[in-house]
């Protein structure tokens, strides 16, 4: 229990530092390279905490990149540090998922009204302020959003502390199914991280229940400052520490182990039925997670009732549960009611949904909290049904947000690894099966292709959510 909530605590403050930070920065200010920060800074999403794990432990080694490094800037005889431990940990954690935050704040952000900043200037606000009184607000549920994702990404991790050895409830809950075939302490302990999950839910819905903020018709564009040469030194060094620590050295790892494997010729025809497999689930997976997902996030933005607050913590289940208490949940149902279901890919595609679900409804619930009322009785007003008010106002407007949400399924359906592992069909392998299989036995130059193709298969669905962004805008 303190394992686990004082890792869930550190990556949350340092989730919000990376996030909110380098929010703000691509947001507000203009400089050389902007474009291509926000690519690098969502592109972090894309790598299983495993493979992050496995990269820094390799890196970290007294002959690996870092290692060698740090060895040769503080002497021979210094300590390189572990990452076997709650901050080392807690490092990684954070720097797989800092681009929640940062993907919702900025796009909150990017839709405020400038004109309710230059009213609290004419006021005589100042920066801080304004930051304080006027963004935060208006950010609050995007940030909110964010880390409750982060936090429960957390709560359910298998890769990450398992592959470091850290004791949190996910790895004492597999041991105990893999290990001592304990199913009853299993399930105990899945029941309490349930109960810590859904505590936390609860806690997060009813501070901000009563606040709702909306930035209004938008009646001026918000323009970015350009950044003087002073600032722009600043932007980029903690940028381009940010990403270089984020995605550039893991990138680079995978470059370097995957062209050893293509000159040694080791990469067979099955790898792009591997691919072609991960592409198949994470697709089905996200589009029926986003359709189921859409009325449950819309009923709660609208009817703040106890009925939508039941709706919201059932569907939040998914999040509170590691992978393969999951898998097992699904296999048993499936089992016992849906027997013909056994041993396909549906089985299979179940157990992501359910898994998935909360992250697309609180993706869309952010999108759809800042949707102003008056838009809709607006169109009301003029003769517009609901189902015609719904197509023509209201999913025009949150098609950004309901990118997003598709795009944030898609990619960790793409990286999942325990449910996969158990309800795959026969024969039916994945990028991530086949990364956590090689990496096992250390066979890094095979491991690496298929982390670096897990990258390039997720740049197609973030150009269609960096598109949407720019169509809803």
């Amino acid at each position: 229990m303190f394992n686990t909530l004082l890792l869930a605590l550190i990556v949350a403050v340092f989730s919000l530092v990376l996030g909110i930070s380098s929010a703000w920065i691509v947001a507000r200010k203009s400089f050389t390279g902007r474009k291509l920060t926000i690519w690098l800074l969502l592109l972090p999403l894309t790598i299983p905490t495993y493979v992050f794990a496995h990269i820094y432990s390799t890196l970290l080694e007294e002959d690996g990149w870092l290692g060698s490094l740090w060895l040769l800037i503080f002497g021979s005889d210094s300590l390189i540090p572990d990452v076997s431990n709650v901050f080392g940990v807690a490092f990684i954690l954070s720097l797989a998922g800092f681009s929640y935050i940062f993907l919702l704040v900025r796009a909150s952000l990017s839709h405020s009204t400038q004109s309710l900043e230059e009213a609290a200037q004419i006021q005589g606000a100042g920066g801080r302020e304004i930051f304080f009184r006027i963004n935060l607000p208006l950010m609050r549920p995007a940030i909110a959003a964010g880390l409750a994702v982060i936090i429960l990404h957390v709560l359910s991790d298998f890769g990450a502390v398992s592959m470091l050895r850290y004791q949190t409830f996910t790895l004492s809950i597999y041991n105990q199914m893999n290990g001592r075939m304990d199913y009853n302490a299993a399930a105990g302990l899945s029941f309490i991280l349930i109960m810590l999950s859904l505590s936390f839910l609860v806690l997060e819905r009813f501070f901000r229940k009563r606040q709702r903020f909306f930035s209004g018709a938008q009646t001026k564009k918000i323009t970015r400052q350009p950044a003087t040469r002073n600032q722009q030194i600043i932007i980029w060094c903690w940028l381009g520490l940010i990403t270089t620590f984020s995605f550039v050295l893991p990138v680079a790892w995978m470059l370097h182990w995957s062209f050893d494997a293509w000159q040694a010729d080791i990469i067979d025809s099955k790898f792009m039925e591997y691919c072609i497999n991960s592409g198949i689930v994470a697709f089905a997976s996200a589009t029926i997670a986003l359709i189921i997902a859409f009325p449950i996030a819309f009923y709660h933005a609208r009817k703040h009732s106890l009925l939508s607050q039941t709706y919201l913590q059932l569907s939040s289940v998914g999040f509170a549960l590691p992978g393969p208490v999951i898998a097992l949940g699904v296999l048993a149902f499936v089992l016992a009611q849906l027997p013909f279901v056994y041993g396909t890919l549906a089985a299979l595609i179940i157990a992501m949904v359910i898994r998935f679900l909360p992250l697309a409804i609180q993706a869309q619930e952010a999108s759809l909290q800042q949707l102003t009322p008056s838009i809709e009785e607006a169109g009301r007003v003029f003769g517009a049904g609901p189902l015609e008010n719904m197509r023509r106002i209201i999913l025009p407007i949150v098609s950004g947000g309901m990118a997003t949400a598709w795009v944030l399924v898609f990619i960790d359906a793409l990286k999942e690894l325990p449910a996969t592992l158990i309800l795959r069909p026969t024969g039916f392998d994945t990028l991530p099966v086949r990364i956590w299989i090689e990496a096992s036995e250390e066979m890094l130059e095979l491991a690496a292709p298929a982390a670096l193709m897990l990258v390039i298969g997720t740049l197609p669905a973030i150009w269609i959510m960096r598109k949407s962004e720019r169509a809803g805008s």
